[in-house]
């Protein structure tokens, strides 16, 4: 095993989406980005992508808000908001979490603080 040698050529890519990151692709995602719901969750749909969803519609509810949410599985999508670690929440096209399930409280003070 050389560690600064060059690759084995049987070594598969792993890329976060698989290997196609080309120009297409990334294309339809920043216009994915650009569009739709303003409150997203991005993350694969994994148990704690599933509780910060949750956590963010009633806090949603709680503030009287439009209660719908888009939640971003295509990590092609996830990558052109510059976040590696998931759950992750996006308000108004700007990343204010990620890497943690937030409780109802605490993304009810993040909507008051984004949204004002």
């Amino acid at each position: 095993m050389a560690l600064f040698g060059k690759k084995n050529k049987n070594e598969k890519n792993t890329s976060c989406c698989g290997g196609s990151c080309d120009t297409e692709n990334m294309a339809k995602a920043e216009k994915a980005k650009a569009e739709g719901a303003s409150v997203k969750v991005l993350g694969s749909g994994c148990a704690k992508c599933n509780q910060l969803e949750a956590a963010t519609k009633a806090a949603l509810e709680q503030l009287g808000m439009d209660a719908t949410i888009d939640h971003v599985t295509d990590f092609a999508q996830i990558a052109t908001y510059g976040v590696m670690t998931t759950p992750a929440l996006v308000v108004d096209g700007k990343v204010v979490s990620y890497g943690k399930v937030l409780k109802t409280d605490e993304v009810v003070k993040i909507l008051q603080r984004v949204r004002g």
